[in-house]
This record gives structure tokens, C-alpha cells and sequence, in this order.
């Protein structure tokens, strides 16, 4: 059985273990595994048993290349094109939504659109993004930057996407769910990520350009998940399947408690989360069982 674990050039040495390890895990069950750049020119993807796109970190950089990349793979991917190109937007916050999630509130602000004010404290950010790249915590005494982010993302050509500043963040912190293959793995704990009144400051250096707080070795820990969150979790995998008729082989539900303590959703990422396996013994041979069964069909 051959499988291919997609990831990206570029790949920062704090965030590379996560792939060395699964690609153990799937040589020791006797998997033919490598792993190769989404990207890489004369790849071949049309003879493995499963691609599984773990780790394509830079796909909301290179979003229509990653999209095309998706559309032309001819072997079996670990989730359907059409969720994956789904999830690599987050407007699909509005379907979950639609389909009976509890979510975040969000307006959407496209090209064009006015710019709203703000007038309490906000999150902006765009639709395609990752590791809280463009990426800012405002209020009225900083509506000025929180409106110009708006415009800097408009001016690219992407949405600005505005939801309510939940402060719990700041005290309970996000709860993740981790399921594979529709199981629960494990659950995690994240801390804040943004500093107030400005966007997030982002490293330079690498090729991902994500925030620099992602980088912090504290920021996510192992974590525990109450009934009424494991439920939202659960939840939220209804409505991907009932919408595409699969279970998404990795996801990680993040989750925050609203003002009146209910469980909301932040963020599903059913791409390429981190998974944060040393925080999670086992979790990388979870995940590695549950690639075999689905390359087995």
C-alpha cells in the first residue's frame, strides 16, 4: 500500500516532527510512505493508494494554486476535493451555521463592500488565512487600524470576515477537538493569540509568515473537553456529513465559551491543523490507523 503525506516547502524545523512521526507510524504497518511538497514539479500523485494532504501550510498564500492542485490529483485524496476547497474559506462558517452549528457571529465585509465601523471590541481577519496571519483584535479606540486591515484585505481581493472579541478567550482559553475519522482522539488547550489594538505581529523569517505567538512552545497544551463541548463537536461533524456525505479523516473543532457560558464554534479545520502530537501520546498512531483503513477503502 503506498500513501503520500503532502506538505509544503519551507517547512519550519519547530513544525516539522508532527509528519516525521506519522510517517513512522505508517512504515512501522508495513505502508510504502513518503512525504512530498504539494508543490513539487514532476510529483507523481496518480499511483498512490491515498494522498492525505497533512500539512499544505502555505495553501492561503497560493490559494488558487492549491485549489487547482486539489481539482488535478487523480489518486484518492483523505477528504473529498469539495470539502477541502469548502474548508479552505472560511465562509463556511454560514453553513455551519445554516446547518444548525452554534458559531461565532460573523459579518463578512467583500471587495468593495463598506467598511463598517466599530463600535465594541472585534476580531478581523480574512476568509483565507492561517496561523492568525492578517490577523487583529480592535476596538474603539483603535477602529482606525481595525478599519484599515478591512481595506488591506479588500484591496487584495479577499474578505474581511468581523466577529465579536469572546473574552473568555483571555480566561478559559479555546477548547480543540481533535476526531479522526469521526472519532475523538484528543483535546487540546490554546491560549490567547492576539494582543489588543493591533494585528498580530508575524514572523518574517520563514515562509509562512504566521504570527509570531505560534511559535510559542506553551501555547497549546493538552486539555480536557465537557460533555456540552464534545456534543458541539459532534455536531459540527453532522453537518459536514449531512453536506457532503463523508467524515473528514482529520479535523480540529475549535471551540470557545460564549458570555453565557454555552459552547461556540470558532474555527473547524479539516485541511491541515496542527495536531500537536506531544501533547497527545498515541494520537499519531490513531491517526496513522485510521489512513490505513481509508487507503483500504
Amino acid at each position: 500500500m503506498r500513501v503520500t503525506v503532502a506538505t509544503f516547502q519551507g517547512m519550519p524545523p519547530e513544525f516539522g516532527g508532527n509528519d516525521r512521526m506519522l510517517l513512522e507510524k505508517l512504515r512501522d504497518r508495513d505502508i510504502d510512505a513518503d512525504y512530498v511538497p504539494w508543490d513539487e514539479a514532476g510529483a507523481d500523485w496518480s499511483s498512490q493508494d491515498l494522498v492525505v494532504a497533512r500539512s499544505p501550510w502555505d495553501y492561503a498564500l497560493r490559494h488558487d494554486e492549491f485549489i487547482g492542485w486539489v481539482r488535478s490529483v487523480r489518486a484518492p485524496l483523505e477528504n473529498d476535493p469539495a470539502l477541502i476547497e469548502w474548508n479552505s474559506d472560511k465562509r463556511y462558517m454560514g453553513d455551519l451555521r445554516g446547518g444548525g452549528v452554534a458559531v461565532v457571529e460573523t459579518a463578512y465585509v467583500a471587495p468593495g463592500d463598506p467598511i463598517p465601523a466599530i463600535e465594541r471590541e472585534v476580531v478581523i481577519k480574512p476568509t483565507i488565512s492561517a496561523g492568525a496571519r492578517d490577523t487583529g483584535h480592535f476596538g474603539p479606540e483603535s477602529a482606525a487600524a481595525g478599519r484599515d486591515l478591512i481595506a488591506r484585505i479588500q484591496d487584495r481581493g479577499s474578505t474581511a470576515m468581523v466577529q465579536p472579541y469572546v473574552p473568555t478567550v483571555e480566561t478559559t482559553g479555546e477548547t480543540a477537538v481533535v476526531t479522526f475519522a469521526g472519532e475523538i482522539s484528543h483535546v487540546l488547550h490554546k491560549r490567547a493569540v492576539l494582543g489588543r489594538h493591533e494585528v498580530a505581529p508575524i514572523r518574517e523569517d520563514d515562509e509562512l509568515r504566521v504570527a509570531e505567538s505560534m511559535y510559542d512552545p506553551d501555547l497549546v497544551l493538552a486539555g480536557e473537553a465537557d460533555e456540552d463541548e464534545l456534543a458541539l463537536a459532534r455536531r459540527t461533524l453532522e453537518a459536514i456529513e449531512r453536506r457532503f456525505s463523508a467524515t473528514p479523516l482529520v479535523a480540529r473543532i475549535d471551540m470557545l465559551r460564549d458570555e453565557s457560558g454555552a459552547p461556540i464554534l470558532l474555527e473547524l479545520e479539516a485541511i491541515e491543523p496542527n495536531l500537536y502530537f506531544e501533547q497527545a501520546p498515541g494520537a499519531a498512531d490513531r491517526l496513522a490507523d485510521a489512513i490505513v483503513a481509508r487507503a483500504a477503502g
